[in-house]
């Protein structure tokens, strides 16, 4: 009964709080594009993103993506980042339950002067909990619980960044290499042309000025030969830096894993390419990312306002002492204690606008998530875009380029059979190089573009990221709200 006049004094407080409480909206919505402007590569036939790498009929590429790996900064920091993530979801998960702390204590005293000394010992254990009346508390949670989620899809985003930077150097020095064997075999090309004027030019059949010109053709060769294999150095140093492998290491590793000549980079190697736009930014796990980081600004929001309610608290206590006097025979006696209460309500009056300020904070937090998230969305199907339009556009070149390059050597060859029988001038012959040069050059820039395409697009897509026990995540409303989602599930 004594209780009655507490609780209808506090009953407005208590719903005036429930009426202002303020919650974003449940769902954000993106539209996607309905189709792709580009053309799916081989129809968009499915195979496994995550071992897409072992498809490249290249097996050196695999090793030293798994050496990397294991010597990344960025992945044991986003290892770190989930750690820490994780700690944070237990202690936001904590804040929901009772705390219990144990007590003990142990003291001798005389209480008064003409007593005998006293021994007092005690246990005892005290209780208490938060009642979370304007689900302040499970909105944290939810938002710790959101951001373990995200900070494990950005691991993912991190092995796949690495897997693709890696590749890319790989590439580009494996394409300087395939440069260089074009560039030698014309630079000896030309000295062979020049041995043959200088031979004629002594024998009077042709002008000091055309071995000259033959001389000046083999020295410009044999410089383009210096510049790129100082290239295709810097290109494994920068390689070995990104793998985390010591130079010589590298450089071993690399001769004697040496692939043939011929042989470039797989270019018909597949992997997982949905047919929607839709799927393709659902399985991203940066889109993931900005999605969780948006479900838990929301419950950031509701967090911030609960702290500007009325409060309920109880706790208790329990425990057992025991007080002996000093001497023997002295008196002795044994006591439990116990307690429930006090029920503790606790109105915020006056702060100085700290909570509002807070709650005010939390929601321009929530605004820019919202538009991170959609900035995301688009820019994964940008990207995806951008890569099919390359692979459609090197496709096409391929065939006009394997066809010149093919004639162009054609016509060298028998330019230079001319020469060599004196039916041609030198003008001739070095007019015909330049022009095969370009064509051999252009042939091999057109496969390094065509594989850049495949990386960027293995990149757009996601790189095999699914997220665990939900094959079609929600698109295009996305929930916004707190609500716990399936982990994401990285994969190699």
């Amino acid at each position: 009964m004594k209780f009655k006049p507490l609780v209808a004094l506090l009953t407005p407080a208590l719903l005036a709080g429930c009426a202002s409480l303020q919650t974003p909206p449940a769902s954000v919505t993106i539209t996607p594009p309905p189709t792709w402007q580009g053309t799916l590569p081989h129809q968009g036939k499915l195979s496994d993103l995550a071992d897409w790498w072992k498809g490249l009929n290249d097996p050196l590429l695999v090793q030293l993506i798994e050496a990397a790996q294991q010597t990344s900064g960025t992945l044991a920091d986003a290892q770190y980042r989930i750690a820490q993530a994780r700690a944070n979801r237990v202690g936001a998960g904590a804040a929901l339950g009772p705390t219990l702390t144990g007590t003990g204590s142990a003291s001798r005293a005389v209480a008064l002067p003409a007593a005998p000394a006293a021994n007092n010992l005690s246990l005892g254990a005290q209780a208490a909990w938060e009642v979370d009346l304007f689900g302040g508390n499970r909105a944290a949670a939810s938002a710790a619980q959101a951001r373990l989620e995200g900070a494990q899809a950005a691991w993912h985003e991190a092995r796949v960044s690495l897997a693709a930077d890696v590749a890319s150097q790989y590439l580009a020095q494996r394409n300087c290499e395939a440069q260089l064997r074009v560039t030698q075999s014309d630079a000896d090309s030309r000295v062979e042309s020049a041995q043959l004027a200088e031979v004629t030019a002594k024998a009077g059949f042709t002008a000091p000025a055309t071995a000259q010109l033959a001389r000046a053709s083999a020295s410009d060769g044999a410089a383009r030969v210096t510049e790129l294999r100082a290239q295709c150095q810097r290109d494994v140093v920068t390689l070995a830096v990104l793998i985390g492998v010591p130079l010589p290491e590298v450089q071993a590793f690399l001769k004697t894993k040496e692939l043939p000549a011929q042989e470039l980079i797989a270019q018909a190697a597949l992997f997982s390419i949905a047919t929607l736009p839709a799927d393709v930014v659902a399985q991203r796990p940066d889109v993931f990312q900005a999605e969780r980081e948006l479900a838990a600004s929301s419950a950031d929001v509701t967090t911030s306002d609960a702290q500007r309610l009325p409060q309920l608290s109880l706790s208790g206590s329990i425990g057992a002492a025991r007080v002996s006097g000093g001497s023997s025979g002295g008196v002795s006696s044994d006591g439990a204690t116990w307690s429930i209460g006090p029920v503790a309500l606790s109105l915020p009056l006056f702060d100085g606008g700290q909570r509002s300020a807070n709650l005010q904070a939390a929601q321009a937090r929530y605004e820019a998530a919202v538009i991170n998230y959609r900035s995301k969305a688009r820019q994964a199907v940008a990207e995806v875009e951008i890569a099919l339009l390359n692979l459609q556009a090197t496709a096409s070149r391929q065939g006009d380029a394997q066809a010149a390059a093919t004639g162009y050597r054609a016509s060298f060859a028998a330019t230079q059979a001319r020469y060599k029988a004196g039916l041609a001038s030198l003008v001739e012959l070095e007019d015909a190089r330049r022009t095969v040069l370009a064509a051999e050059t252009g042939l091999v820039s057109l496969q390094r573009d065509r594989m850049a395409a495949w990386i960027a697009l293995y990149r757009a897509a996601g790189g095999g990221w699914t997220v665990a026990g939900n094959a079609t995540p929600a698109f295009p409303a996305i929930s916004s709200a707190a609500s716990a989602n399936p982990a994401a599930s990285p994969k190699p």
